[in-house]
Parts: structure tokens; sequence; C-alpha cells
């Protein structure tokens, strides 16, 4: 684990996040970049319930991670990831074809993946009571249906999305996490191996346990019956 309190890159992560959440959130990403890429750094805590008026100065809508990196300062994890690799010379020269593939990937994973996971889960989770869920969600099966298939069709046979691991591969990952229970993903074993062996390094085990080891140091106290 690389959290030093003395590391010039500091991230902004929640303190506390319900047990659903947890795993998930987006500071996940830039501690998975720095363990991948041997990048010391700290850990600024905030609260999710409560957060920060000053925070909105750095991050307009109050959201994780914000990452400050010496005197810059970064928000949105996709343009976070793109800092990261290219401080350690991980990100190919524009000259190049390699760097192309791997900012399309991970555009496409925030940009043509996420949002309809994103509302898949809020339909099939956060509101799934909901009339309007229940309306949405047959359509909704059918976009993801085809954005999986189209993805694992793009991946083939590929251990990774863009040659050699990178920072394409913890974007997209990170996206698909959330719906590895589900049966669209569940059809697709490509995706699913995928998905295993980026789970499988050692770097993203390193950050994931770091994170959880955060909200269990501040879980809130159970209330007491009256």
């Amino acid at each position: 684990m690389l959290i030093d309190p003395n590391a010039d890159i500091e991230i902004t992560a929640f303190e506390w996040v319900p047990s659903f959440a947890q795993g998930q959130v987006r500071d996940l990403r830039p501690r998975w970049a720095c363990e991948e890429y041997g990048i010391a750094y700290e850990v600024r805590l905030i609260s999710a319930l409560e957060r920060p008026e000053w925070y909105y100065d750095e991050q307009p809508w109050g959201q994780v991670p914000y990452v400050r990196d010496g005197q810059w300062g970064l928000f949105e994890s996709g343009a976070i990831l793109v800092h990261l690799a290219e401080r350690v010379g991980v990100l190919p020269p524009p000259t190049l074809q390699a760097r192309a593939d791997i900012l399309s990937w991970l555009f496409a994973a925030f940009s043509s993946v996420e949002p309809f996971i994103q509302e898949f889960v809020n339909c099939t989770v956060f509101n799934r009571k909901e009339e309007w869920a229940k309306l949405r969600l047959p359509s909704l099966e059918q976009v993801v249906d085809k954005r999986l298939e189209r993805l694992q069709q793009a991946l083939g046979e590929k251990e990774w999305l863009a040659g050699e691991f990178s920072i394409a591969d913890i974007a997209m990952v990170s996206v698909l996490r959330p719906i590895k229970d589900a049966a669209q993903f569940q059809e697709r074993p490509a995706l699913w191996d995928y998905v295993a062996r980026a789970e499988g390094r050692p770097a993203f085990a390193r950050a994931l346990e770091a994170q959880l080891a955060v909200f269990a140091q501040h879980e809130p106290a159970p209330q007491t019956a009256r």
C-alpha cells in the first residue's frame, strides 16, 4: 500500500458511505492507478453526508475524487487517470496510435458505457419499486445488452483493451464492476473474465483494501433503540 502522509499526490475521498456503495466510490480509480504505477499518495477525507462548503470551490458538484499534485488540482476521474499516467510516463506520446487507443477506450468507458450502467443500477436497485423505473427497465435492458455485446466483440480474445494494461482498463473495469451480478453481464464470459483479471491484479487489491479500511475506521456507531 502506497499511502504516505508526505506524498505529493493527495486524493480526496469520503470517510464513510453505506455498505452498498463501499468498494465502488470513484476515489478507487486514482488509488488503483497510484498502486499500479508506484505513485505514493495521501488521502484527505470529507463527509459524504455533510460535504464542506469549501470543497465546492475545488469540485463543483462536491463529488470525489479530487486530486492535488503539488500546485495542480484536478477533478473528474478520467482527467485524473490521464494526469497520473503522464506523470510516470506510461501514456505513449501523441504521435503513437497506442495513445489514441488508450484515450479512446478511457473516454468510451465514461461516455459510452457508464451512463447506461448507472441508469440500469438506478432502475434495478435504488428506484426498483418506482413505477417509472419499471416502465423504463425493458428498453434500458436492451440498450445495456447491446452496449455490452459490442464491448465484448471489441475486446475479442485480447487480454486488455489497448494492448498492455492501462488506464483505459482501470476506467472500463471500474464502470463494469457494479453490474457483475446482472444477467446481461454474466451471459458474456469474455467480459466476466476481463473484469476478473483486472480485479486479480495486486494493485487493485491494495487500492480496494485501502478504501474499505477507511470506511471501517469511520463506521458510525449503531443507533440504540429508545
